[in-house]
């Protein structure tokens, strides 16, 4: 009966030896930095660096875009300014001679029913 329970006892510890040395090839193909998931999580670190400095990149486009955006906006609101203060100054001036409008007031408009042809030939 003592053999019995050996044969039992080894047979259970070759078993679980079998199992971890499986489980130990699966772990080992898994974690492969050639073929597994490492190598995944590998090109996806790299890939998350690549696109972190893309951004940092776009970022600095855009701020340098904002600033020139700033001072081209800052120019033009100088220019509308300057412009605004010569047409007021372009009321002072007196008219050329020859573009003076007449003082008397324009003549009320005339409404012909008919015209004269039509009249004629009625």
């Amino acid at each position: 009966m003592d053999w019995v329970s050996d044969v039992l006892l080894l047979s259970g510890a070759l078993g679980a030896a079998l199992y971890c040395a499986m489980l130990s090839r699966r772990l080992r193909r898994f974690t492969d930095l050639e073929e597994g998931v490492g190598s995944a999580v590998a090109q996806l670190a790299l890939q998350a660096e690549e696109l972190e400095q893309a951004l940092g990149r776009a970022g600095g486009a855009a701020r340098d875009q904002a600033a020139r955006i700033d001072s081209a906006s800052a120019r033009a609101e100088a220019a509308a300014r300057r412009l605004e203060l010569l047409m007021a100054s372009l009321h002072d001036l007196p008219e050329p001679p020859g573009t003076e409008m007449p003082d008397r007031a324009p003549a009320k408009p005339v409404f012909i029913k008919e015209p004269a042809a039509a009249r004629a030939r009625g």
